[in-house]
């Protein structure tokens, strides 16, 4: 039987992919205490990047904001198999970190980095709200537009 947030993914039409192997020398999570770190992710579909670019710059504002969706999805994938395969025990998404390849003149990183934030909070509900940072980057690996990284409290 799938827990409450297998059920509330099903219900927002998510289905968790895959893991993407880590690109370089780290691992994709880790566990200390009762907190999981989550490493930076990608807007990868099916092991591939899906948007590239900059925002701003041939990625529009929606696009980005959808970037960041797919990174938190990617995200939950990690979480879940830091949790052993059940994401109802996260108690709490404590932070999400973001980071928006765009030019420098582009000072709309906070509402690309709502695409994570918003699907945060209807996967998580009240526990999904969290601090947060965002910066703006001229780069990222695999020229992904954005990238998401995470630290949550489990049980």
């Amino acid at each position: 039987m799938a827990g409450q947030i297998e059920a509330k993914l099903a219900e927002l039409g998510i289905t968790l992919p895959l893991p993407m192997q880590p690109l370089a020398n780290y691992v994709p999570y880790v566990v200390t205490g009762n907190l999981v770190v989550v490493s930076g992710q990608i807007p990868a579909v099916d092991g591939k990047v899906a948007i590239t670019g900059k925002v701003s710059w041939g990625v529009s504002l929606d696009q980005g904001k959808e970037a960041a969706r797919l990174c938190f999805i990617n995200v939950l994938v990690h979480l879940k198999a830091a949790c052993g395969g059940d994401l109802d025990r996260v108690r709490r998404v404590v932070r999400l970190g973001g980071f928006i390849a765009a030019p420098s003149e582009f000072d709309q990183h906070a509402l690309v980095m709502n695409g994570a934030s918003d699907l945060a909070v209807a996967v998580f509900g009240e526990a999904g709200r969290h601090a947060r940072s965002t910066i703006g980057v001229p780069s990222l690996p695999a020229d992904a537009s954005v990238e998401v990284e995470g630290m949550f409290e489990i049980q």
